[in-house]
Parts: C-alpha cells; sequence; structure tokens
C-alpha cells in the first residue's frame, strides 16, 4: 500500500490490471504512515505512564484513539493510487483478498495471545482464549472493503459531474454501512448475560483455587451505549465467544473499576468489569471501513488532480465538514468513543487524519521539507516490520536480554518498576 503520485503497482501484475509508471512517490504519505507508527509505540509504552495520551476508558478523545483511524485512513488514500479499473476485475479483487487474509492472520500471530509479553518471556495460545479480531485485522476488513468498492465501483465523469457525485457508489457504501451499524446499535435487545472467572481480583495475589466464580450482568435494554450493556458487545459473545474477546479492555480504568490503592479491579465492582470486551470487535470494525473508504476519496483526489491547491481546497472541505457534522452528533448525544467505534467518532477522526495528512502534504509535497521528516518516511517504508517488532515485543527482549549481576537488572524492569508499577 505505498503511495505513489498516479497509479501504479506491482510489475508482476498484468498490464490490464495496473498503470506501470514509476513517478515520484508521494513522500507525505510515507510520512503520515510514519507518523502513526511513532504514535502508536509512544502511547504503547508511554501511555501507562502519561493516562492523559492513552485511550480514553470508554467515552472521549485522548491521542491514543487517533492512531487507528490513521491507519485506516492511510491505507484507503493508498488504494486509490494503486487500483485502476480494468476488465479483469476478478483477478484484482483475489490478490486483494489474499492480501487482506495475509494482514488477517498476521495480526492472529501477533495479538492473538501467542506471545506473552515482557513479564513473561514464553509463546504459545490455548486456541480456546485465542484472540481473533485485533489492529491488523481491522485493518484488513476496511482494506477489503475500499479496495473492492474501488475496483467494482469505479468513478465515472469525475471532471464533469464533480468528486463527491463520481463516486456516488461509494457514498452509498458508507451509508449503508452506517446503517446497518446505527441499525444494530441501537436495534438490538441486549438481554442479562453471565460469565465466569477463575478467581476473585481484589487482591494483589488472587487466590488460585481452580474454582470459578460466576457473575451476572443485568442489561434487557435496547440501545445502550454503556461498557456493560452495549449491542456491540454481544454481537462479539455471540460470534466470537467471551474467551476470544480481548481480556484487558480500557473501560477497567473508569473509576467504579478501580481501587484506589492499588490500582486493580475489585470484586466490589460492577461485575462487567471483570468481563472481556474486544475493542476491535465486528460491529465496529463497520465504520471503521467507512474511515478507509472516506481516505478513499481523499486519495482519488490526489490521484486525479495536479494542482496542489486545488487538492488542497478539496481535502479541507472535506475535513471542515466531517468535523462540523462529528462535533453536532456529539453535541446531540452521539458519544465519541473507540471502543464502539460510534458515528461521531469516525467523523471527527476522520477529520482529524484529513488535516494531518494536508499539514503533512503542505510540509513535505510542497515546500519540501523533507529533511525535517526523514526519520518518520523511514519509519513509513518499513511500517509493517516496525509494527511486528513491536506487537511481538522482540524489541524490549532485546534490551531487556542485557542486564548486571542478574537477569532482573535490565533497564526495561527498571522503568517498569520505577515508573508504571510504583
Amino acid at each position: 500500500m505505498e503511495g505513489r503520485e498516479g497509479v501504479s503497482g506491482d510489475s508482476s501484475e498484468p498490464p490490464h490490471l495496473f498503470v506501470h509508471r514509476r513517478p515520484a512517490r508521494v513522500s507525505s504519505l510515507d510520512v503520515f504512515r510514519g507518523l502513526s507508527v511513532f504514535l502508536m509505540i509512544l502511547v504503547d509504552y508511554g501511555g501507562s505512564v502519561f493516562p492523559v495520551i492513552a485511550h480514553c476508558p470508554w467515552n472521549g478523545l485522548h491521542l491514543a484513539d487517533f492512531v487507528m483511524p490513521f491507519f485506516l485512513f492511510i491505507a484507503g488514500v493508498s488504494l486509490a493510487l494503486v487500483y485502476k479499473r480494468g476488465p479483469q476485475k476478478g483477478e484484482a479483487s483475489w490478490k486483494a483478498v489474499i492480501r487482506a487474509l495475509k494482514l488477517f492472520f498476521l495480526g492472529i500471530l501477533l495479538q492473538g495471545g501467542y506471545f506473552h509479553g515482557i513479564t513473561s518471556l514464553t509463546y504459545g495460545v490455548d486456541l480456546e482464549k485465542i484472540r481473533w479480531m485485533g489492529i491488523l485485522q481491522r485493518i484488513s476488513f476496511g482494506y477489503i472493503v475500499a479496495a473492492l468498492c474501488e475496483i467494482w465501483l469505479p468513478g465515472r465523469r469525475w471532471k464533469e459531474i464533480g468528486f463527491f457525485r463520481s463516486y456516488y457508489r461509494h457514498w452509498f457504501i458508507v451509508a449503508l454501512l452506517l446503517a446497518i451499524y446505527s441499525g444494530l446499535l441501537y436495534g438490538l435487545y441486549v438481554p442479562d448475560w453471565q460469565f465466569e472467572v477463575s478467581a476473585l481480583t481484589s487482591s494483589p495475589h488472587p487466590i488460585n483455587d481452580g474454582k470459578t466464580y460466576t457473575l451476572r450482568v443485568n442489561c434487557s435494554v435496547r440501545g445502550d451505549l454503556g461498557p456493560a450493556c452495549n449491542s456491540a458487545g454481544m454481537i462479539d459473545r455471540y460470534i466470537l465467544g467471551l474467551n476470544h474477546l480481548y481480556r484487558k479492555p480500557g473501560y477497567r480504568n473508569l473509576q467504579e473499576c478501580k481501587m484506589s490503592a492499588s490500582d486493580l479491579v475489585s470484586d466490589s465492582s460492577p461485575a462487567w468489569c471483570l468481563a472481556p470486551f474486544d475493542p476491535e470487535g465486528i460491529l465496529s470494525s463497520l465504520t471503521a471501513a467507512v474511515s478507509c473508504i472516506i481516505g478513499l476519496q481523499y486519495g482519488h483526489v490526489l490521484a486525479r488532480l495536479q494542482d496542489h491547491k486545488a487538492r488542497l481546497e478539496i481535502w479541507m472541505w472535506f475535513s471542515v465538514s466531517f468535523l462540523a457534522l462529528g462535533l453536532f452528533m456529539a453535541l446531540i448525544g452521539i458519544p465519541l468513543n473507540k471502543s464502539l467505534y460510534t458515528v461521531s467518532y469516525m467523523l471527527v477522526t476522520s477529520a482529524g487524519s484529513g488535516f494531518t495528512f494536508c499539514a503533512l502534504y503542505l510540509l513535505v509535497d510542497v515546500y519540501g521539507f523533507r529533511r525535517w521528516t526523514r526519520v518518520l518516511e523511514w519509519m513509513g517504508k518499513h511500517s509493517l516490520s516496525i509494527f511486528v517488532i513491536v506487537s511481538s515485543n522482540l524489541a524490549v527482549i532485546a534490551v531487556e536480554g542485557f542486564y548486571w549481576s542478574m537477569p532482573e537488572n535490565n533497564l526495561v524492569h527498571w522503568i517498569v518498576t520505577r515508573f508504571v508499577h510504583k
């Protein structure tokens, strides 16, 4: 998904699917991708020290909540610079599906539980507890939806009727996805539900006595957007299964789920505080795919227009419109929520992606200040490799391997004990 000025692709592709020109790279897109990787690393390792940059526990918007939309937006922009309509749509679709599947299964390997983290340098995952969803899985879904839109629903007569009307079928898919998402989020009835935990968690050293405790969550509601009774969680519990959801959801950092002294979830807290919940779940992937399609529209502007000013004007018009609509929805009661990927959150973060891309495009591709961004550009060109290294904790393990006297005397352990678990 490398950004290029114009339409280009892998030289192994047949000529009726791709045009084999090699114009200059859109450097700002690489820089944007590198910036997203940098922010991912920053919030992952710095969020526990500075909670203000970490994900919001539930409603709200912090720096970390922009990272996923950035990646989806970039994937959409890149697609517009790669695909060109042609007679062999089936073959192009097959290649897109293969790439999406590769991303999906790589995501399972990295975030499914196979790597255990810096406190347990072992590997392996129980297939009964593997996590199916994650960051790369979400990107793969958004990628394949946007790719199929680009392959099968090409724009027509864009010079005469404008970008929005030229790609009206893409916007129809956007409206359809948002309608399905909203209908399921607000329309499904969520009954009471229960789950099992292996031990109470109020003690810093829970008793592992082999017993399980059944906890009940009282819902019996429709259209609830809280952590306990939203339909997104219910869909994941039914389809994926409780054992395959993320076990440390961000809402555990809510005040009602924490003990002020030990910062652990208390057994006196609401039962749902102990339940798993996947922030990259099935229902929220629909609106996440919309973020990718929106990025695709920005990419159309980049691919079709050559004038810098014309590009920036359309991008800014898009971004301001998305921001105004997203803030309006937030004011009327649709919260900014990353875990549910609400429509207001999708619009505001898409606007943030658009503004950021405009700024980087102006800085890098218009004014040519590439010296200031070379590191980010390099990170963008190697983003997947960096993601693998970070997600698998290989970088941390490498640093942790250097110690003095005893294995516990290493830089990682010192940082964790001094700043994270004080």
